[in-house]
């Protein structure tokens, strides 16, 4: 039995003027056979709808009212264990996240010391119960933890801690070992086993050897609720339906595992059909059509009407499994290699999803027609980039025209038609052997082979000579592409010596027609040339005029293409990062979604035959406590106001009379009054070490006295023994 179910809680599930409705969650805990008579603790702690307490340590109380304080409660329950639960309890802070158990409450006084509280009495039960199912072999006659024997400590520690983590407990042995040292490591290993599994309490080798009932609890609880479930963790298994696939085909594997093999011929029918591979079928697919959202209303007026359903399209009913489960898987890779294209270079064009398709779309199809401009011969006219016809394509591979339809031969014959253009006597001949091949003679097998190695020659000696071609024409190609590059260049090369000739010749011819009249026109050359250095400083001036303005536009304009290059490239950053928290969000809500079917699946699975009144009896048992605490606390702040109300008077009226008694003996009774109090204190402390050593009396400490001091006993004879050893060696 797991402790998986039992929680209790640290608060009353509601306040206690509140009645449980329907619409109201109840918490309550879990209710199975081995805890129906499971009692909750009388001593809930402080929630959300208690009062605090208020520190009864300041001032002198009743004794069967004064509490602890913290500090001497920590350090009183570490020695004393559990006392019971008092009227006003408040239990510890839980030793673990998920406390399945009720904590061990505080020391509160005026509870026996030698009672033990029936829910601790339960829980020794759950806890036997579960450690027996463990592998502890606890015998019949231990009916609490107080009844444990150190050896017994020991033996369900190491069990516990060898089905929580194997490789940490196999180095342990279960049972305790005669000598003292070697219990005292053993023990010491333990501790740290456990502080390595995350006990937070103190541990060390007196927890297993010399330990209190309240800390043996506390680290069986812990060691238990660490225990892995019965049935396989879920963890490891995907929620929802596919979790719920994943069990199934695994019990039915469990299932015909649990099935003896049994030889085909010693088979009976119903063993046949098990055991047999006559139900199984191959992983057979075929292509689905599957509805559209877009289109033309043609298509879509085909999907609402004539198309047939997704599992009537395959031929095989066997086959719709494996059809449905391609589609599903090409649809997943098409999905995740867009996202991840989109992701990264689609959102860096800029461009809107269909014009980044339609582009690439082109770019693929330009690199598909490319090869075949480069073998087929160029189109006399039409758009380069347009469609081929199937005209051109059939002038292109040698089949339009006079070239007539290819001939039926072998693939290499047809390749070789396709790529070169043949000598109709070698396509007569190989023709005649196509046609010999596919009617073949009633010759013997000898002509058969020597008109295939002739055939075989034949075709060497074409291929050869095919090649020696091509390469030849490989190099003449390669040859005048080179001679035309030359030709080009010197032909530039030319027409830039020939503009340059023609400018020099215009220049010289017009110094020739001046010459005639040399000083009149060199005047006119002067005035001219002043002309054009005065309009050149003219348009110097205005070009600095326009110039301002056009430096000044363009540098604004650069920076508004700076600020909109960043203020775009911010955008881009917040479409990503809001991409990736869609699809974050989206992954959250699918699991969140799986998680939520598997649990209602695990609802649905919870047995239905507990009553309901059961848990109502205990709610209003739990209510009925909570309403019994709370006039018990009631009646204590009533009685605590009336001693404050009672000391606070006394204290008045002792101050009064000190002054009275000051003015009368004109004496300063400073010194006095320090010393009574100093005695009332003393006095206090002397009252609470006195119920301190009879708490220790009470807690029964011979027991394990008289088992420290038989274990020293036994370490020195150890020693003895060892240094006798020493000294005969």
């Amino acid at each position: 039995m797991s402790l998986q179910g039992l929680h209790f809680p640290s608060r009353p599930p509601f306040p206690p003027s509140a009645a449980p409705r329907a619409s109201r969650p109840l918490n309550f805990p879990a209710y199975s056979r081995a805890s129906r008579r499971l009692q909750l603790p009388s001593c809930p702690a402080r929630g959300r709808h208690h009062r605090p307490l208020p520190d009864y340590n300041s001032r002198r109380a009743p004794r069967g009212l004064r509490l602890a304080s913290a500090a001497g409660s920590a350090s009183r329950d570490s020695r004393r264990g559990s006392r019971g639960c008092g009227r006003a309890g408040v239990p510890p802070p839980s030793p673990s996240p998920n406390r399945l158990l009720p904590p061990l409450p505080r020391r509160i006084w005026g509870t026996p010391p030698s009672k033990k509280t029936p829910n601790m009495e339960e829980v020794d039960k759950i806890l036997i119960h579960s450690l027996r199912q463990a592998g502890t072999p606890v015998p019949p006659e231990a009916q609490s933890v107080r009844d444990f024997s150190p050896e017994l400590v020991v033996e369900a520690a190491v069990r516990c801690l060898r089905a929580i983590r194997p490789a940490l407990g196999a180095p342990l042995s279960p049972l305790l070992p005669p000598g003292i040292s070697a219990r005292f490591r053993l023990a010491s290993d333990l501790a740290a086993a456990c502080q390595e599994l995350g006990f937070g309490g103190d541990v060390g080798y007196q927890t297993f050897l010399y330990s209190s009932e309240h800390d043996t609890r506390r680290l069986l609880l812990f060691l238990v609720e660490k225990l892995p479930r019965d049935e396989s963790e879920r963890g490891a298994e995907p929620p929802g339906k596919s979790g719920v696939l994943l069990r199934a085909i695994g019990a039915r594997i469990r299932e015909q595992l649990g099935i003896p093999w049994v030889p085909p011929a010693c088979r009976t029918p119903q063993l046949q059909r098990l055991q047999g591979t006559g139900h199984l079928y191959p992983f057979t697919t075929c292509p689905l059509v599957l509805p559209q959202s877009g289109g033309p209303p043609e298509l879509q007026e085909y999907f609402g009407g004539a198309a047939p359903p997704v599992p009537a399209q395959p031929p095989l009913s066997t086959r719709t499994p494996p059809a449905l489960l391609e589609t599903h898987a090409a649809q997943l890779s098409a999905r995740h290699d867009w996202e991840a294209e989109w992701g990264g270079p689609g959102l860096a064009s800029r461009l809107p999803p269909q014009e980044y398709v339609g582009r690439k779309r082109l770019r693929a199809r330009l690199r598909a027609l490319e090869p075949l401009r480069q073998v087929c011969p160029p189109r006399p006219q039409g758009p380069p980039p347009g469609p081929l016809d199937s005209t051109w394509l059939q002038e292109a591979f040698g089949t339009g025209g006079a070239g007539g339809a290819l001939p039926k031969g072998s693939r290499f014959t047809r390749t070789q038609h396709l790529t070169h253009e043949q000598d109709p006597q070698i396509l007569l001949q190989q023709i005649q052997v196509a046609a010999e091949t596919l009617h073949p003679s009633k010759s013997s097998e000898e002509d058969a082979g020597a008109r295939q190695a002739s055939e075989e020659a034949a075709l060497e000696e074409t291929l050869a000579r095919l090649e020696a071609e091509i390469e030849g024409c490989r190099g003449e190609v390669r040859d005048a592409q080179l001679s035309l590059t030359q030709v080009e260049a010197e032909v530039r090369q030319g027409r830039l010596t020939l503009g340059a000739r023609e400018d020099a010749l215009r220049l010289k011819a017009r110094a020739v027609e001046l010459l005639p009249d040399a000083q009149n026109n060199m005047a006119k050359l002067q005035l001219v040339v002043e002309a054009s250095s005065r309009r050149i400083v003219s348009l110097v001036g205005q070009w600095e005029r326009h110039r301002g303005p056009l430096l000044a536009e363009y540098r604004h304009l650069r920076a508004l293409r700076d600020s909109a290059q960043l203020e775009s490239s911010r955008r881009l950053s917040e479409i990503r990062a809001l991409h990736e928290r869609s699809r974050s969000a989206a992954d959250e809500a699918r699991r969140k979604e799986e998680l939520y079917k598997q649990l209602v699946a695990e609802l649905e699975a919870l047995p239905r035959d507990i009553s309901r009144a059961v848990y109502t009896q205990r709610i209003l048992e739990i209510v009925g406590n909570i309403r019994k605490q709370k006039e018990e606390i009631s009646k204590i702040l009533v009685d605590t106001r009336a001693l404050q109300k009672e000391i606070n008077s006394l204290v008045g009226k002792l101050e009064r009379t000190f002054s009275v008694t000051d003015e009368l003996l004109f004496k300063n009774c400073a010194q006095l009054i320090q010393t009574i109090e100093d005695t009332g204190t003393i006095q206090r402390e002397i009252r609470d070490l006195e119920e301190q050593i009879e708490g220790e009396t009470s807690a029964k400490p011979p027991a394990s006295l008289d088992r420290i001091l038989s274990d020293c006993r036994a370490l020195r004879e150890e020693n003895a023994l060892l240094a006798a050893q020493a000294r005969h060696t």
